[in-house]
């Protein structure tokens, strides 16, 4: 068992942060005692929803290697890639991969856990004292086979992509959504991990929280305070629709942690995240999915969302599986008879040929197939996109339902095909993905448009906050004036990315402005706040205005603090440093950059230039020669070479 502390582990980034008014010190205060007691302990009184949640994804997201977890084929088969081979053998018993890589290397590795169920599992090596790395080669469950997850990369040893390197650590980028009470506890001088967990899986405290005061509740003893009635950290069934949506979130989507491992179920979303927007590379402009996003940024896009559903509405908390079989699913509520949980809601008849216009019982008959586009991530791993969307090929925007399936059909052909099918339809008004498209390629008036999504409250959360992230090249005074009412919005997300637009407003106005969200309830919007704090002089604030401004940099340094072995924490270090004027702390920051991902090029031309400043030309030749040892083509240092050049 483990007691659960909520932990400010505040070390001092005074190397970057030289104003006294930013420096905190180390910090640890506990909640309500609790601790972690396992999901063994819940069979005896919940022993039906134990059995199912046994079997299901969430129980097998991390397990031991036994000859029931590990599926794949380890008889001494083989495969090969890009000049790296692998065998798998069972020695004595054991699960190990002897792995040769492109450079002529060979290392034993044994297996030290198990990703996944289905449709593909992957396998974790234990590369040095804590330190677990996801392997790329995984084992395809359904075709029972061996593949590799990057066929089209090139990866050697010495890249930072590569399954050694830092974005494929486990510790790191992975175990807080597949452990229970999961902490992860890396060291950043000696660069590593004494991470833990109450349980490798997502267990039932991953989302009830510590049960310990739970057990003491049975027992007739009153939970501590901050608790509810049964003894836990999170109420489920309640009514809380929102709280229970964000508790799926915290793994369900695409994010940056705040925290170091796990928060304590309850913790609201956005005082543990910050979630990725619809920015290019992730969505497509209407919304769409195109990276793996996982869910949530999609949810929030939806009807469904804004009309109350929730994730239990259509799945089974403890199984993960569909709570109905086809579309089913989708008639509970659309139908005939409706639902009349959600009494807004149209009655029509929707699972029939006269509405999908497709032969009973075909793809195309599905539900999902025309609202639930289908990606495939990981090789082999079919995600689907949850905006649930009416298809719009009318807006030309290069992705749509229709012409995923008709491949050989263009999105002319399925408008009009719609068109003809739904003639008096209301879904071919004005899109905001059309303006998104805009601004993403580049169109100097696509500025208004933005303005007026942003403002508009009948958009999405997600949708608005967007339209601000992509308002900051055009910004200017008149924009941070026509925004300012934003920073006081309803949604987080719209008030958090509202924040950077005041950095055209007048000093006093983007103080005043400001100023209310470093006391905001959610940690995200404080943060948002404080980093537009750091460039306003000290002497412009008052003494109350300087002493929020230091928390909410205070709870900027912590999230930084917890994220120092990502490359790119130190790329924002390495700025923040220029930006306070610190030539040394910024090339410690850069070096650091470096020394996790040696080929993340925007690091080192920087590097060079901080090494002249610092110490002189000839050091600065010196580490441009280091840094196009490893990057011989890139033009930034190309062009560094030419001005060094003695």
């Amino acid at each position: 068992m483990r007691s659960f502390l909520n932990k400010v582990a505040c070390p001092r980034l005074g190397d970057i942060f030289g104003s006294a008014v930013f420096l905190i010190a180390a910090c640890t205060f506990p909640v309500a005692a609790q601790e972690y007691v396992g999901s063994d302990t819940c069979i005896e009184c919940h022993d039906e929803q134990v059995q199912s949640w046994s079997g299901s994804h969430h129980a097998k997201a991390w397990t031991e290697t036994s000859e029931n977890s590990v599926r794949a084929d380890f008889d001494g088969t083989s495969f090969t890639h890009d000049g790296m081979t692998v065998t798998f053998t069972r020695p004595e018993g054991a699960y190990v991969a002897n792995v040769t890589e492109k450079d002529g290397n060979t290392t034993n590795y044994n297996v030290h856990s198990v990703v996944g169920i289905e449709p593909l599992q992957q396998y974790l090596f234990e590369t040095e004292p804590g330190r677990l790395q996801s392997f790329d080669v995984v084992w395809d469950t359904e075709e029972k086979r061996w593949l590799h997850l990057y066929p089209d990369q090139d990866l050697p040893p010495d890249d930072g992509l590569h399954w050694t390197g830092p974005y494929k650590n486990w510790n790191a980028r992975c175990a807080e959504c597949h452990a229970t009470g999961f902490e992860k506890n890396y060291d950043p001088v000696e660069r590593q991990y004494a991470s833990r967990q109450s349980e490798i899986g997502v267990g039932c405290e991953a989302c009830h929280g510590p049960a310990s005061q739970h057990l003491n509740w049975v027992t007739g003893k009153a939970p501590a305070d901050g608790l509810d009635e049964f003894g836990f950290a999170m109420s489920w069934g309640k009514g809380n629709v929102e709280a229970e949506i964000q508790q799926c979130a915290g793994c369900h989507s695409r994010r940056e942690a705040l925290q170091d491992g796990n928060p304590l179920p309850g913790t609201p979303y956005h005082d543990a995240y910050n979630l990725a927007l619809m920015r290019p590379g992730l969505y497509h402009p209407d919304g769409q999915i195109l990276d793996e996003v996982y869910v949530y940024g999609s949810f929030l896009q939806s009807k469904m969302y804004d009309r109350g559903v929730s994730c239990m509405n259509c799945h089974n908390p403890h199984s993960g599986e569909l709570i109905a079989e086809g579309n089913g699913i989708c008639t509970q509520c659309h139908s005939l008879a409706g639902n009349s949980e959600f009494p807004t809601l149209k009655k029509a008849e929707y699972d029939s040929v006269e509405h999908h216009h497709h032969p009973v019982g075909s793809d195309g008959a599905q539900c999902k197939s025309c609202h639930m586009i289908e990606r495939v991530y990981m090789g082999v791993d079919g995600r689907r996109d949850h905006s649930f969307r009416v298809p719009r090929p009318d807006l030309g925007l290069g992705v749509d339902a229709c012409t995923d399936c008709h491949e050989d059909r263009d999105q002319d052909w399925a408008a009009l095909q719609i068109e003809e099918w739904f003639p008096d339809s209301t879904h071919r008004s004005a899109h905001y993905g059309t303006s998104f498209s805009a601004a993403l390629n580049g169109q100097p008036d696509s500025a208004p448009d933005l303005l007026e999504i942003a403002l508009n409250k009948s958009q999405a959360g997600i949708v608005r906050a967007t339209a601000l992230y992509l308002l900051q090249p055009f910004a200017n005074p008149t924009i941070a004036d026509e925004t300012a009412l934003l920073l006081s919005d309803a949604d987080p997300l719209v008030r958090a990315n509202a924040a950077a637009l005041q950095r055209t407003a007048t000093l006093p106005d983007r103080i005043i402005r400001l100023e209310p969200l470093l006391s905001d309830p959610l940690r995200n919007v404080r943060i948002s706040a404080a980093k537009e704090f750091l460039t306003i002089p000290g002497q412009a604030l008052t003494e109350d205005q300087r002493a929020l401004a230091g928390q909410g940099m205070a709870e900027w340094q912590q999230t930084m603090s917890n994220r120092l072995d990502f490359p790119e924490t130190h790329l924002v270090l390495g700025g923040m440093a220029l930006n306070l004027r610190n030539a040394p702390a910024a090339e410690r920051a850069f070096r650091e950059v470096v020394t996790l991902d040696p080929q993340r090029a925007e690091a080192w031309p920087m590097l060079v230039q901080l090494a002249q400043i610092n110490r002189g030309p000839q050091e600065a030749r010196r580490v441009l020669q280091e840094g196009l040892s490893i990057l011989p083509d890139d033009p930034a240092l190309q062009q560094l070479a030419l001005q060094l050049s003695p």
